[in-house]
């Protein structure tokens, strides 16, 4: 009788996310650009912080697989953290400081890039 140890699941390829990426990107310009300007009426260290958080941690932080370098890994739920955190403050200061109008694009926008990230997120989430 032999006792054979399972072998590994094989890692399912990462999704094609370029369409996906398209609008993780500009949600993450509205929220560097709508965060600060929200903040900024209550504190301008806050602001620059915000934009210091929006664009550091995603630089530092990333899941091995999703980005070709990187510096510090962690698992993939943190990455989808960072995302949600971007698509947040998106759309909650695009609502604080800006017209309705164009708080309702980007919300939309917001809702659209989540849609889209749900493979890319499933795939994180296996990692």
């Amino acid at each position: 009788m032999s006792s054979a140890t399972p072998s590994p699941r094989p890692s399912a390829a990462r999704p094609d996310d370029r369409l996906a990426s398209a609008f993780r990107f500009a949600v993450e310009l509205l929220a560097w650009v709508a965060t600060p300007w929200a903040l900024a009426a209550y504190s301008v260290p806050l602001a620059v912080l915000s934009v210091v958080v929006l664009i550091g941690l995603p630089t530092v932080f990333s899941t091995p697989g999703d980005k070709r370098h990187v510096v510090v890994a962690v698992p993939g739920w943190v990455t989808i953290a960072l995302v949600v955190l971007h698509i947040v403050a998106a759309v909650v200061a695009a609502w604080t400081v800006w017209h309705a109008v164009v708080a309702g694009v980007v919300t939309v926008l917001g809702v659209v890039t989540v849609v889209l990230e749900l493979p890319r997120w499933r795939w994180l989430l296996s990692r």
